[in-house]
């Protein structure tokens, strides 16, 4: 139980704010859609799906959590 109300309490949609030694893969100011990984997050370490579906480990200090209106989230999961 715990640990579902924990992932429901993570932002599902966080904000690159940093890409260094990603820049082919990470684009700043950019939105991306989170995977809860609560091992990954034990090291540091935030799952994020890009275009193509994939999702992809970096360090969860490159994001910031962000909170998106119903309207917005529905344009986003739909987005590909």
């Amino acid at each position: 139980m715990k640990r579902m109300a924990l992932e429901r309490k993570i932002s599902r949609y966080v904000l690159c704010v940093k890409n260094r030694g990603y820049t082919a893969s990470l684009e700043r100011r950019k939105i991306y859609r989170r995977r809860n990984d609560i091992r990954a997050s034990r090291h540091g370490l935030i799952r994020v799906v890009d275009e193509s579906g994939r999702d992809y480990l970096y360090p969860s200090s490159y994001f910031v959590s962000i909170a998106v209106p119903k309207p917005a989230r529905r344009a986003l999961s739909h987005a590909r």
